[in-house]
């Protein structure tokens, strides 16, 4: 019965989100509350609260402050001459500017945290895609899916804990995972080739001098599938191709299902606006030497995550706009980023806490490994791997690598099935987990883009499979697993 709960609670939660039935923070709240209660243990559902906030507030801690921290960068203009050098080597081409996501996306990943990664790749890149009237899901998807491929990084969280579950080195796993690896970003790449042909298609090109030059228009409403005509606005580049604002071609056309601010297109492009009064021309060494210490810090963990980032932001604040009116300014202009996703993580903590506190995910867990017929028992790598794009998704990486990764991998071993493999294979699901509702970093990435996460999930899940399957696919291709 749990098993069958703990699937139908998730399949409503998806549900309502992405037919925006019902808000995520709301849904993550109210859904397992009520599913809580339908399993006959609603009298414990404040300590499975409790446990869920007390595990994930050093991440809500972490993204607090990361918010403000980054947020006072881009302020201050740390972040301008990558925008002006992207517009310039892209030239105002979509096609360019989406590869140019994955990309940047990609390099900064190497910090192996996916919050930050979404801060800077969204800092960067959002500017553009505003200018250019270019689906803001198209960015979302691509960030998210080349985060996901290069979480598998020793550093980034789920080898570590792969290596930590099965006993293992986290260098025999990772090094030999090198080639598939390789073979999943490249996807990511055409991936974004295509994506951006498609957006190019759709809107046509400017020169650099006219993208500059262009006058923001409000952000219209939607767009006809089919025709791929605008809504409001008043775009002469708009193309009849087929697609919808959201890349895909089909379905209802939101452009970025997000809530626009109508009279603030000139403010979300003051990554460009060279007369901002908070930019901070002489202090731009000091803050990008504090940013590369940072993340430094953060590689070679020297301190807690949450730590470090709270440490950064005080220390930001403090040199960038030493007096307090300043300080409570900028505070307040990043106040509605920091409450969103803070919110959505303490949300998700109701959502994780009722999932493992009533037993749920470890009836989930054993009834999938459990349903895996005898006869692939020799093929236990290549399960794992396919296993690992669902439960990854509908579960934390704790829940997958400590709690399900041990049982597949001794039912692999009955069949001569090294750990090796198996822990190799468990990481080809990433891609996709990257854009799963439990993880906190994917709420950064659509908050910060002002997109709906329904929207985004819509639109990536998609991809962000054939990604993963494109690992797994390579992974037995080069023998490795």
């Amino acid at each position: 019965m749990l098993t069958i709960l703990g699937f139908a609670m998730i399949a409503t939660f998806l549900v309502l989100i992405m037919t925006k039935k019902m808000s995520p923070i709301a849904a993550l709240v109210l859904i397992p509350a009520l599913f809580c209660v339908a399993v006959g243990q609603g009298a414990q559902l404040g300590d499975y609260v409790i446990e869920g906030v007390g595990n994930l507030a050093p991440t809500a801690a972490m993204l607090m402050f990361a918010i403000v921290y980054f947020g006072v960068m881009i302020d201050v203009g740390l972040f301008d001459p990558i925008v002006r050098g992207i517009l310039k080597f892209c030239q105002a081409d979509p096609m360019r500017i989406v590869v140019g996501t994955a990309v940047l996306a990609a390099i900064v990943s190497l910090d192996g945290d996916g919050s930050t990664t979404f801060m800077i790749t969204v800092s960067a890149m959002y500017p553009l895609y505003k200018r250019l009237k270019m689906s803001l899901v198209v960015m979302t998807g691509v960030a998210a899916t080349a985060n996901g491929v290069m979480n598998t990084l020793p550093w980034g969280g789920p080898t570590a804990r792969a290596a930590t579950a099965l006993k293992l080195d986290a260098s025999e796993i990772f090094v030999p995972m090198i080639p598939a690896l390789a073979m999943g970003l490249l996807a990511v790449f055409v991936l974004a080739y295509v994506l951006g042909i498609r957006e190019r298609k759709r809107l046509g090109m400017l020169t650099l001098d006219e993208a500059l030059a262009r006058e923001p228009q409000p952000e219209p409403e939607t767009v006809s599938a089919g025709t791929g005509t605008a809504t409001g606005g008043k775009d002469r580049l708009r193309k009849g191709t087929g697609a919808s604002a959201s890349g895909t071609g089909t379905g209802s056309g939101t452009s970025t299902g997000g809530t626009e601010n109508e009279d603030g297109d000139d403010d979300e492009f003051q990554g460009l606006d060279p007369n901002r009064p908070t930019l901070r021309p002489k202090l731009y060494w000091f803050n990008a030497g504090l940013t590369a210490a940072l993340l430094t810090a953060m590689i070679m963990e020297l301190m807690p995550i949450p730590v470090l980032f709270l440490l950064g932001a005080a220390l930001a604040l403090t040199v960038n706009f030493p007096h307090m009116p300043d300080q409570r300014a900028r505070i307040a202009a990043h106040a509605d980023n920091v409450l969103n996703v803070s919110g959505m993580v303490f949300a998700a903590a109701v959502f994780t806490g009722v999932l493992t506190g009533t037993g749920m995910v470890e009836h989930m867990a054993d009834w999938v490994v459990g349903a895996v017929p005898e006869a692939m028992g020799p093929h236990m790598a290549i399960v794992t791997g396919l296993l690992s794009l669902p439960l990854t998704y509908f579960m934390s990486n704790d829940g997958f690598y400590f709690g399900v990764l041990p049982v597949l991998a001794e039912a692999g071993a009955a069949h001569g099935v090294s750990p090796l493999e198996i822990a190799r294979a468990s990481l080809a699901g990433q891609a996709l987990h990257m854009s799963s509702p439990l993880v906190p970093a994917v709420y950064v990435l659509v908050g910060m883009a002002k997109v709906e996460f329904g929207d985004h999930t819509r639109f990536t899940v998609k991809w962000a499979v054939l990604t993963s399957l494109v690992v797994l696919a390579a992974g037995v291709l080069f023998g490795i697993m």
